[in-house]
């Protein structure tokens, strides 16, 4: 068996190769509804795109993570953004085209697309 130590260390290694980041108080956070009804609206194709796109620009000052369901079936697939500082933003009917503008407009250029908020589509 390993030491507590040698396991923490293979840990880091591991987390390091992956990419894999602690979460930062300064940083975006980009959250995707991956349970079953976002995965069956089409959930994966838009957490890959944003994944990729993200890596592309080097942003690295975002972290794409997904969650489990965010409670809103019916808008999926569901795509929050929470920058420090700010409310938190909904997306919702997200397709991987639409993900790149959000990444874009939002992420990049600092303006909410607010055609496809959930105040959009419930106000």
């Amino acid at each position: 068996m390993k030491s507590l130590e040698e396991l923490k260390a293979i840990r880091e290694t591991m987390q390091a190769q992956m990419g894999l980041r602690k979460e930062d108080s300064n940083q975006t956070r980009i959250v995707v509804g991956m349970a079953t009804c976002g995965i069956a609206s089409g959930a994966r194709p838009v957490l890959t795109a944003l994944s990729d796109i993200v890596q592309e620009k080097g942003l690295t000052n975002v972290m794409v993570t997904q969650t489990g369901c965010i409670g809103l079936c019916q808008y999926e697939p569901i795509v929050e953004i929470v920058e420090p500082g700010k409310d938190k933003v909904t997306y919702v009917n997200m397709t991987p085209e639409k993900a790149l503008e959000v990444i874009d407009q939002h992420i990049i250029r600092g303006h909410v697309v607010s055609k496809y908020t959930i105040s959009e589509m419930i106000g």
